[in-house]
């Protein structure tokens, strides 16, 4: 079997292990970038690609009022003993020190919108901006055909056969007709589009996720970093020094390679494994992920027997959202994450089987996913039931129903949406308690006259109400009214988006055995290391903010490695 010899060995093409071999490109070294799918980008790719990272230069451009020990404080407060304190500073203390690199020396750029809220409004420390960096739109002419390498989004969040928007777009592109701004906004996407898929095999313009793997790949590229695609790690090969290169097969040849300074593990977590999944999420055991599906834990198997551990402690093993399911015309599932454009939005309700709400629409896509469980051990709810009418439909769509209440006929003949000329027709053909749920309905049409949720309490902190709909003139911006027939229902399940167990590491990421010492040039980052957030979804960007952060951290202590 050949040998050669790179200075790292990165494992796992998604933004965490991208970032970790931008980052020792910068220090220096010569990464070599294993990815065992076609594609770059991995999850990132299908996120929204927020990055949580309090402290930067962002902060005080949306007149942020932060600090690190506010900070520190809010995910005491939040996380506590979920995770390691000295983890967490770790993070809190290179978080910026990483995104000042990556913008001073590579293509990435972010920016802070000038509301983002932290989920959690309800601890001490919590912020409504300047933690939550968003990347910016990355025009991915610059790469030429290397574009091909990037996993496209989920096409459920594009239009027009792959045209990405954002936050910032959709009003735009609903307001079209009536408003001359948004007239010249949509023209300019539109064009741009339509010139991009006579050129292209997708739209150029990439946002989010996307945008940010597209420019960590753009920002490789200028280096020279070597990246192999389809190629499978077999093996982790340990000798004196601890783990010292890797078995890559690919192309059905295998060959060793040796790595001068270690091997950093970031392929994404054990969410796929065949049995760590049942063996480590909840019953009943989640059926879908809008996960990418690159995260087998195959490498885990290979760290643990080399003397790695999982952590423990955290409240849950995964971070969650709730998700709709449907076929798609080539055969394959498409599974739609919820996480703002429809639960928190006035005038739709999440109900069980029971016909009862069960939590606060509003809330985090984490926390509403964990409701369902809990509320599963007393009344059916998974699946639950997002009930609206017209007017909701209308205004808001639900899951892959876009605003404007049309074209639906797909997706009433394959059962995705369901529509009843009564509540009680909707609740008939759902097997939902049709008494309760005409009771629950009134109830919420009372609270929405009345602008406050005593059950819940939706609306009440600026997180749920910058997911409502404040256009409206509403008492409250997450409470609407229910009762312009016909009625529509679409059903959601617990969706697994990531993991939140993972190795144990010390503060500078190197894998711990289980003496607490470090295995020798084994490196760990991303979703493939114990989350310093223990379980627990304080603010969005959580799982991309210490990913990067802690790839800036293991590759400056390989580079210094001998």
């Amino acid at each position: 079997m050949e040998t050669e010899t790179r200075d790292l060995i990165v494992i796992g093409g998604g933004g965490a292990g991208m970032a970790a071999a931008l980052f020792a490109a910068l220090d220096g070294l010569h990464p070599l970038l294993v990815e065992h799918t076609a594609l770059l980008g991995g999850t990132t790719a299908w996120s929204a690609g927020t990055t949580w990272v309090p402290g930067t230069t962002h902060a005080a451009e949306v007149g942020a009022e932060d600090d690190a020990e506010n900070a520190a404080a809010f995910l005491r407060n939040a996380v506590g003993n979920h995770s390691s304190e000295a983890m967490r500073r770790a993070f809190l203390e290179n978080g910026p020190r990483a995104i000042a690199r990556l913008e001073a020396e590579t293509e990435v750029r972010f920016r802070a919108r000038p509301l983002h809220p932290d989920y959690i409004q309800e601890v001490a420390g919590a912020t409504l901006r300047g933690r939550a960096l968003e990347p910016v739109p990355f025009d991915a002419r610059k790469l030429g055909a290397r574009l091909a390498l990037i996993r496209p989004p989920i096409p459920e969040f594009t239009v027009l056969g792959g045209m990405m928007v954002d936050r910032d777009d959709i009003p735009h592109l609903m307001n079209m007709t009536r408003s001359w701004a948004s007239f010249r906004h949509a023209v300019r996407l539109l064009s741009r589009h339509a010139v991009d898929r006579l050129r292209h095999p997708r739209g150029t313009r990439l946002l989010m996720g996307n945008a940010l793997v597209g420019r960590l790949l753009a920002s490789l590229d200028a280096r020279g970093v070597e990246i192999e695609t389809e190629a499978k790690v077999e093996d982790l090969l340990h000798g004196p020094a601890g783990v010292e290169g890797v078995v890559l097969a690919r192309g059905g040849v295998r060959r060793r390679v040796l790595a001068r300074h270690g091997v950093i593990l970031a392929t994404g977590g054990f969410n796929r494994h065949p049995t760590r999944r049942a063996a480590m999420l909840p019953a009943p055991l989640a059926a879908f992920s809008p996960a990418a599906p690159g995260h087998t834990g195959e490498l885990h198997d290979l760290a643990v027997g080399l003397g790695a551990r999982y952590g423990e402690g955290a409240l849950d093993n995964a971070f969650w959202a709730p998700v709709s399911v449907r076929k798609r015309a080539d055969g394959s599932m498409a599974v739609f994450p919820h996480f703002v454009l429809d639960r928190g939005k006035p005038g739709v309700i999440a109900v069980n089987a029971a016909g009862r709400r069960f939590v606060n629409e509003a809330t985090s896509y984490h926390l509403f996913a964990r409701a369902m469980y809990a509320a599963h051990a007393t009344a059916p709810t998974i699946p639950c039931f997002l009930v609206t009418d017209s007017e909701g439909l209308r205004r808001y769509g639900l899951g892959m129903v876009r605003p404007g209440g049309r074209g639906l006929a797909p997706y009433l003949a394959d059962g995705y949406l369901t529509e009843a000329p009564t509540l009680a027709a909707l609740a008939a053909k759902l097997g939902i308690d049709a008494a309760k749920l005409a009771e629950t309905v009134a109830r919420m049409n009372d609270y929405a006259a009345r602008g406050e949720d005593p059950e819940f309490g939706r609306g009440s902190t600026a997180y749920h109400r910058v997911n409502g709909d404040g256009s409206r003139g509403l008492p409250n911006p997450n409470l609407g009214p229910i009762g312009t027939p016909p009625f529509y229902a679409i059903r959601l399940w617990p969706g697994d988006i990531g993991a939140a167990t993972g190795l144990v590491t010390d503060t500078d990421a190197q894998v711990l055995g289980h003496d607490e010492r470090p295995i020798g040039g084994l490196y760990a980052c991303g979703n493939d290391m114990q989350s310093v957030m223990g379980g627990v979804y304080p603010a969005p960007g959580i799982t991309l903010g210490p990913a990067l952060t802690f790839a800036f951290i293991a590759a400056r202590h390989a580079a210094g490695r001998a």
